[in-house]
């Protein structure tokens, strides 16, 4: 019976649609995710890894400088895993369009502070905070990242 039930739970779609309620990424695990994702060969490639309700975890890689954002809702968790960057945060956002509701991505940011980042660094972000990393020396900048949405 409980087999029946689970087949018509994912026959609806809640079975899949719920994320485990624990889930271990290994180093070995992300390693490998981000090769994949390097392979790519583009400035920046990033994979979802797991949807909560209050919050979504993705494996971001960038060679390049992205663009500047802001999110009104979100705030971003980054754990760094390789690499190094500038992150530039606060000031304003240069030549700002919205991509989506709640979200605004420029070409850079004027003003702002500037601090150095690598492997091993946490970053927090709230949401409303201009943020951009600055990666200038060509190599891959790898970070597992959380968003956190505030409703």
């Amino acid at each position: 019976m409980k087999y029946i039930t689970l087949l018509l739970l994912g026959s609806f779609g809640i079975w899949a649609a719920t994320p485990p309620a624990v889930v271990v990424h290994s180093a070995k695990d992300l390693a490998a995710a981000t090769a994949r994702l390097a392979a790519k060969k583009s400035r920046f490639a990033g994979e979802d890894l797991e949807r909560y309700g209050h919050h979504y975890t993705m494996l971001a890689e960038r060679d390049a400088t992205g663009s500047s954002e802001v999110h009104d809702h979100e705030a971003d968790i980054f754990f760094v895993l390789s690499g190094e960057a500038t992150l530039l945060t606060g000031g304003k956002v240069v030549n700002p369009h919205t991509t989506k509701p709640g979200e605004i991505r420029g070409t850079s940011i004027r003003g702002g502070e500037r601090q150095q980042v690598g492997a091993g660094d946490v970053i927090q972000i709230a949401a409303g905070v201009p943020h951009q990393l600055l990666v200038t020396n060509g190599k891959p900048f790898s970070y597992y990242v959380v968003k956190v949405t505030g409703q």
